[in-house]
C-alpha cells in the first residue's frame, strides 16, 4: 500500500435499533470536517466510506473482523510504535491519535484544545 488509508462510516446512515432516525457517527465526523476543510491534504490519503451495517467486509479484509469499528487509519510505511498490527498491516483506530497522525504525516492542522 503506497498511500495512508482512512476508512469512515459513511454519514446520514439509519440503525435498526432507532427506526426512522438518520445518523452520522460523532468519531468520524471529526475527522470528516478536516477533510472538508483541507481538501488539498485530503487528497494525499486515501478515504473509503463504508456503511454502518457490520460486517464491514472492506475493513475486515484490511485489517480482520475483530477490527471492525470506525473510523480506523491504515498506515503506510513506517508506523508509530502505538499503532495496531494484524497480519503486518498497522493501523490505528482512537480517533484523536488519528488526527495526530493526519497532522503529523499529512500536514493537517492539529485541533486547538
Amino acid at each position: 500500500m503506497a498511500r495512508d488509508k482512512l476508512f469512515l462510516i459513511s454519514p446520514g446512515f439509519s440503525d435498526p435499533k432507532h427506526p426512522g432516525t438518520t445518523f452520522a457517527c460523532p468519531h468520524c465526523n471529526a475527522i470528516e470536517g478536516l477533510l472538508a476543510s483541507f481538501p488539498d491534504l485530503a487528497a494525499r490519503i486515501d478515504v473509503e466510506r463504508v456503511p454502518f451495517a457490520r460486517p464491514r467486509q472492506k475493513v475486515i479484509d484490511a485489517i480482520g473482523e475483530e477490527n471492525q469499528s470506525l473510523p480506523v487509519l491504515i498506515l503506510a510505511g513506517e508506523a508509530p510504535a502505538d499503532a495496531g498490527d494484524r497480519n503486518g498491516t498497522r493501523f490505528v483506530s482512537a480517533t484523536d491519535r488519528i488526527l495526530e497522525l493526519l497532522s503529523e504525516r499529512h500536514g493537517f492542522p492539529r485541533l486547538h484544545k
